[in-house]
This record gives C-alpha cells, sequence and structure tokens, in this order.
C-alpha cells in the first residue's frame, strides 16, 4: 500500500487553524454577517463609480449617504432572512450559489426603492452592475476563503490521492463530495467507456483504464475508488484484483439513488455468504414456534465450541433455557463461544456454565450430569474430519464411539429427560473411519434407548454443512486467496450441503418432537438434491472475481486440479440405510427406521473397542467396525503411517 503524501507541519498553518478552530459557531456566523454588509456597501460604491465619476460634488452626497446608510441593515437583513450566514464554508455549492443570487436580486430591488425615496436617478444599467457586481464578489471572497482554509487545513496532514473508477453519475457526485475533504484529493477519472476517454469532467480528466500503471507512478495515486455500482459482482473484484496487484488500495461504494432508497442498496465487497451457493431457499424461521421444550430447562451442548456446537448454543439462547452448560475440550473454543454469548443482547439472566472436559472422562461427564441437573444433553463433540481420522483410527473410535457410550450412560443416571445424537451422512454405509465411528455412535444410542427408563433418546442425521471448519467453503476461499489451484478429489464427487443455521435450527426441532418407544429416533434432514462440488467451486471463482482456467480458458486465472479420491471416501454420500422414510410434523424432518444390534453384539463390540484402544491396536478397532457396521471394510486397509495427509 502506497504511503499518503504528507507536508511538514508550519507555525502560520498551526496559528491560523487555531485561531478558526477557537472560534464558536455564533461568531463564525457574525463574520459571515459582516462580510455579506460589507460586500454590498464595496460593490455600492464600484457601481456608483462606474455609472458616474462625478457624483461626489454637490448635494449628491447626502442622498448617497442616506442610501448607504439604509443599505447596511437592509443586506443584513436579506443576509438572516436568507440564513445565508448559516451556511458553513466546506458546504457552500450549488444550492448555495442561488441562495446568493436571490440575495442579490433582493438587494437591486431594495436599492431601487431607496432612490425612489432619495429621489436619486439611476440607470438601469447600474441596477444589474450593482446586482452582478455583489454577486460575483460574494460568492468569490467565500470560494477564495474556502480555499484558503483548505491550504491551511491540509498543511501537514496525510493527503491520500485517489482516482475514482466510473466517470458516471455516482463518479461524478463523488467527485464533488470529496473536493472539500481536507485529506482526500481526487486527481482522476478512469472509465471502461471509449466515449468517455479523454473528456474532461469536473475538471478531471477521464483515463482508460490499460493507462492505470502509467497513470499511478506520475500522479502518485494510493487508492481507487470504484464507483460503478451497476456492474456485476464479478466485474468489480475483476478490477480491484488487478489493482490490488499494483499495491492500490480498491474501496467500492453503491450509487448515490442506492443509498437514499430509491434503488435497492447492494453491498459488492460483503464476503461470501455460503448459502448463496445452495441453489434453494433454506427454512424460515420456526424455531421459536417449538422453543418451547427448551424454555426453562437445563440445557447441555457438547462440543460447544465447534461449529455446530457454537451455533447451536446461539439459537438456544433465543430460545431462553433457565441454564446453559457450555462443555468443551478446547480451552480456546470455550473462552470463544462463552465470550461471544454473554456479549449477545438476548443473553440477559441466563444462567451460563462453561465446563472444560472431554467426553470420553466419565467422571467428569457424571459430575456435569448431577452438579448441574442437566434436563436435556444435544451431543455435538465429534472427531469429524474424514483424512484425519483415518490417520488417527484410535483417537478417532475412542471419542466418536466410547465418548458417546459414557456420555449416554451418564445421562440416563442422572435421568435427562432427552439426549439428542447430532450424526452425519457419512455414518451410512461407511467407507471411512470417521463414518463408521458415527455409525457405531447411533448403534449405541440405539442400544441405550431400548433399555432407558428415564432418557429419551433420539439421532439426527445430515449431511456436509457449509462454512464449517470441515467445510469445502473456507477452504476452497482459501486457495482462492492464494491464487490457486482449487483442490478437488473428483470431477464427479457429488455431496449434500446445508447451512449451519438451518442445520441446527431443524435439529432443534427435530429434539422437540414427542419421543418415545423402544427404539431411538433416527431423524433424517430433508437436504434436497446432492451438489457437484466442481460446481460449488467454479461458482465460488466466479463470485470472486476471477475466472476458472481450463483448455478452453488458458488464460484464466485459478486452475481447479485433481487430486484423487482420498482413502475412505465416497464419490456420493447417502443419508439412508434402510428403506422408507416416515413423515414428522416438519416436511424437512423425516424419521428412519435403521437396524440395530442385540444387546449382546453392541456389549461384545464395545468390549472389543475398548480392549483395542487400550492396547493401541488400530486394526483390531477397524475390525470391530467392520463386523457390526454395514459397508465399512469395503476397501483396503490404510494405515496412519501410509494415508496421505490432509
Amino acid at each position: 500500500m502506497r504511503k499518503a503524501s504528507v507536508t511538514p507541519m508550519s507555525p502560520l498553518r498551526s496559528a491560523l487553524f487555531g485561531l478558526v478552530e477557537r472560534m464558536s459557531r455564533v461568531e463564525k456566523r457574525l463574520v459571515f454577517l459582516g462580510l455579506d454588509v460589507a460586500i454590498a456597501l464595496v460593490a455600492f460604491f464600484l457601481t456608483l463609480m462606474l455609472e458616474n465619476s462625478s457624483l461626489w460634488p454637490g448635494a449628491e452626497v447626502a442622498r448617497i449617504s442616506v442610501v448607504i446608510a439604509l443599505l447596511a441593515p437592509v443586506s443584513a437583513a436579506f443576509s438572516v432572512g436568507l440564513g445565508i450566514p448559516n451556511i458553513r464554508l466546506k458546504a457552500y455549492e450549488s444550492l448555495s450559489y442561488r441562495q446568493t443570487a436571490t440575495f442579490a436580486a433582493l438587494l437591486v430591488v431594495a436599492l431601487w426603492a431607496m432612490f425612489q425615496l432619495v429621489g436619486y436617478r439611476f440607470s438601469l444599467i447600474g441596477f444589474a452592475l450593482f446586482g452582478l457586481t455583489f454577486f460575483i464578489a460574494s460568492v468569490g471572497v467565500r470560494l477564495a476563503m474556502l480555499n484558503i482554509y483548505l491550504m491551511v487545513l491540509r498543511w501537514g496532514q496525510r493527503r491520500w490521492r485517489v482516482a475514482i473508477y466510473g466517470a458516471g453519475t455516482t463518479g461524478v457526485q463523488l467527485a464533488a463530495a470529496l473536493k472539500s475533504h481536507e485529506s482526500i484529493v481526487v486527481v482522476a477519472f478512469l472509465d471502461d467507456d471509449p466515449g468517455q476517454q479523454t473528456m474532461t469532467i469536473s475538471g478531471l480528466r477521464v483515463h482508460a483504464p490499460d493507462k492505470i500503471e502509467k497513470l499511478v507512478r506520475d500522479k502518485e495515486i494510493d487508492r481507487v475508488l470504484l464507483a460503478m455500482p451497476s456492474a456485476s459482482a464479478p466485474r468489480q473484484m475483476q478490477i480491484a484484483h488487478r489493482l490490488k496487484g499494483l499495491g492500490l488500495d480498491v474501496l467500492a461504494l453503491p450509487s448515490f439513488a442506492q443509498l437514499v432508497g430509491t434503488e435497492a442498496l447492494v453491498d459488492n465487497l460483503a464476503p461470501v455468504v455460503p448459502d448463496a451457493f445452495l441453489g434453494r431457499q433454506s427454512v424460515e424461521d420456526e424455531i421459536q414456534a417449538e422453543a418451547q421444550i427448551y424454555s426453562g430447562k437445563v440445557v447441555m451442548v457438547t462440543g460447544a465450541g465447534g461449529s455446530i456446537g457454537s451455533e447451536m448454543c446461539r439459537q438456544l439462547v433465543q430460545a431462553r433455557p433457565r441454564k446453559l452448560v457450555l462443555y468443551e475440550v478446547s480451552e480456546k473454543a470455550l473462552y470463544d463461544i462463552d465470550r461471544e454469548l454473554r456479549e449477545r443482547p438476548e443473553f440477559g439472566a441466563l444462567d451460563l456454565v462453561p465446563l472444560l472436559g472431554s467426553v470420553t472422562d466419565s467422571r467428569a461427564t457424571r459430575s456435569a450430569m448431577t452438579d448441574h441437573g442437566i434436563e436435556v444433553v444435544i451431543h455435538a463433540a465429534a472427531y469429524k474430519h474424514v483424512p484425519l481420522v483415518e490417520c488417527n483410527p484410535l483417537a478417532g473410535m475412542t471419542n466418536n464411539v466410547l465418548g458417546t457410550r459414557i456420555l449416554a450412560d451418564a445421562a440416563e443416571e442422572a435421568g435427562v429427560e432427552r439426549f439428542i445424537l447430532i450424526s452425519t451422512d457419512k455414518a451410512v454405509r461407511p467407507t471411512n473411519v470417521m463414518g463408521a465411528s458415527k455409525r457405531m455412535a447411533e448403534m449405541v444410542v440405539q442400544d441405550l434407548a431400548k433399555r432407558a427408563r428415564k432418557t429419551h433418546f433420539a439421532i439426527v442425521r445430515f449431511g456436509n454443512v457449509l462454512g464449517s471448519s470441515g467445510s469445502v467453503v473456507p477452504l476452497f476461499k482459501e486457495q482462492i486467496a492464494k491464487g490457486g489451484p482449487i483442490t478437488l478429489t473428483h470431477e464427479d464427487v457429488t455431496r449434500y450441503f446445508m447451512t449451519v443455521s438451518e442445520a441446527v435450527q431443524l435439529v432443534l426441532l427435530a429434539g422437540s418432537f414427542p419421543l418415545g418407544g423402544a427404539e431411538a429416533d433416527v431423524f433424517v434432514l430433508d437436504m434436497g438434491k446432492p451438489m457437484r462440488i466442481r460446481d460449488l467451486a467454479e461458482q465460488m471463482i466466479l463470485a470472486a472475481g476471477y475466472r476458472v482456467r481450463d483448455e478452453a480458458t488458458p488464460d484464466g486465472d485459478i486452475e481447479i486440479r485433481m487430486i484423487g479420491l482420498r482413502p475412505g471416501e465416497k464419490l456420493h454420500e447417502e443419508l439412508l440405510i434402510g428403506a422408507g422414510l416416515l413423515t414428522t410434523p416438519h416436511a424437512k424432518i423425516l424419521r428412519a427406521r435403521e437396524r440395530s444390534l442385540s444387546e449382546l453384539d453392541m456389549a461384545k463390540a464395545l468390549q472389543g473397542l475398548r480392549q483395542a484402544t487400550a492396547t493401541g491396536d488400530a486394526h483390531a478397532a477397524r475390525k470391530v467396525a467392520e463386523t457390526c457396521v454395514e459397508g465399512f471394510g469395503t476397501l483396503p486397509v490404510v494405515l496412519a503411517d501410509q494415508a496421505p495427509k490432509p
């Protein structure tokens, strides 16, 4: 970024500026009022001299003295009546010119009446000359004062030299608005329209954009203001990207018509909104209608600092529970969400309890349940990054499976009313350790639900969440910011997508449905049609103002590079293991009846998994998952040291 030019501080500038700053607004108005009276008298004397140089001898002096005596208070009255002394010097523009012209016309009429009163004969040319002289002198003196004031004000100040990209209505209005700014100097226009180029608008030359590099050097430009609100967002981003490459600051603004409300206001430089790529509308805000189940309750959210958990906490605050327990293993994540919730306006008198702990810690989870009288548990804590869990299968299985069992057992023992497990579409016929661990977590909840006496268990399963820490959206944004390439595992890979806000909203709605029966309810969120990841990448490139570089466009900006499917990764995800779905009170929430293990088989699986984790045997842990999870184990085993880094 270029530095703004700075002129050394001057003692004269300090003295003059200090004098102006010490004057009150009333004092400044009196100065301008005196100025108007003085200009009127000077204009009168000049007119007399031009009209009749032999006027002064004889009895004419008495008549002229009467006119002068009347002209001073009349001009002062007209000035105050028109509010001219109230006009700030920096705001003196076209509207003020019209007020000054009105002032001059009134003075001409008043002067004619005065001459009639004293019986002095004056020509029409003399009256016209007086009015014109007064108008020119009044405007000229004020403009001279403004320029002197700005010169003094700018002396020693940082001055930003800017160019305006767009010589249309918005650009011209922007240049006029910045003309009297003390720290900004507009030096040139840029415009794509060849008809505008080489023209001079508002005293500034309009240049072609291909001359920008020379213009930056010659004019010492610091930043460029994009005054082209009608241009598309990709076009503006392309221009901004090129200008930033020259070391310039680039800012965009809407049209003046948008600012005053006659046109829709669009923030062209706003961050990318994830749901803009969904191609469908998200659900309406219905949580308030179904939030009574959480109102006045003690709710515990595990993984409260994660993408899903933190959004869950934000929406739960609106439901006004009596106490919200944030259970999180990461100190920083817990600190961030705790501070954010306490600063929210709807926080009110909510009892917020941040707890550091892991779901694999039996003592900590039981203490949390009993000490705080937990009534609802929303279990969002999980290791969910497929490549990382593939590299660390024991950690993933321990946290996702055994941690769920420990937490669910503690909930049942403490008499928790509802236990809601957040699951994933990767649990359906999984080909990776993460998906297998989440399916086993579902089975753990299904198993406990069969014999639970106090707690109602439910599972909510959905696909990828746009904008979360594990989503491709932040990854693609980071890769685009670096200039590419965007890495894609396969040309035809598809995924189900939903925004984090929408997913959490539906989870809370599903958790509010009546639960019961001998098995845990498995709710599946309707995520619409799966989206091709290649299409998402292309949309994000275009939205950032770049072009996709491929065989058809070799001069494009960002390349999409195929790196192959990662170990355990599917080409297409699924949401349902069995066939058929049942309806629920909400159209976007469906109920599935999934197969579960018998109590004996589940006990054997958990025993085998505990033994594998105790001995550090990753192969044994995978074998346990292969025996009880449908679809898992169809791909070759990939050890941690063989798996590619994510």
